[in-house]
């Protein structure tokens, strides 16, 4: 069994054994498949996802290495890009970025800063009320907007009541 995806004109990718590296305009990712059953190969502008058997699993090995060089393919040309909305009530949230992490400050009146890591060559801005988190990598730009959900969870507190925080919104 086998899969053909063809690659964009604006993207470069090479193959070195299981690892891809993907070099598009807006940057370059490099993604290992190390699968067992599964073997990648380039033919001309087309990359070949092949297994020697047709078994359920190695199907579904198939789909999700297609699905993550989609995804690689759109990071590299046209980015990744989530929005995400600072609310409070009370107290006015302050959220600054500083050496890789996001700084969130007066969450709830709180005197010590939380703080949420941002992964990878993911770029984080503040315009706002609005937290921007845009990257090439589709993985890297949603685990730091969850760092960033996850750094403004209220626990052991009714979530009707207390809706102060950072949420996504796009």
């Amino acid at each position: 069994m086998e899969e053909r995806i063809e690659i964009p004109e604006s993207v470069k990718l090479s193959l070195e054994g299981k690892v891809v590296k993907i070099e598009g305009p807006r940057g370059s990712l490099v993604k290992t498949f190390d699968f067992p059953g599964v073997s990648l190969g380039v033919e001309g502008r087309s990359i070949i996802i092949r297994s020697a058997t047709s078994r359920r699993k190695e199907k579904a090995m198939i789909g999700t290495i297609r699905a993550h060089l989609r995804n690689a393919f759109k990071g590299v040309t046209q980015g990744w890009t989530q929005r995400l909305k600072i609310v409070y009530s009370h107290f006015p949230i302050e959220v600054k970025v500083e050496n890789g992490t996001i700084l969130i400050k007066n969450f709830l009146g709180e005197k010590s800063p939380r703080v949420a890591k941002i992964l990878g060559n993911t770029q984080v801005r503040v315009e706002g009320d609005e937290v921007i988190v845009e990257g090439v990598d589709k993985y890297e730009v949603g685990q730091t907007a969850w760092n960033l959900e996850k750094a403004t969870r209220i626990k052991r507190k009714d979530p009707r009541v207390f809706q102060d925080g950072i949420y996504r919104i796009t």
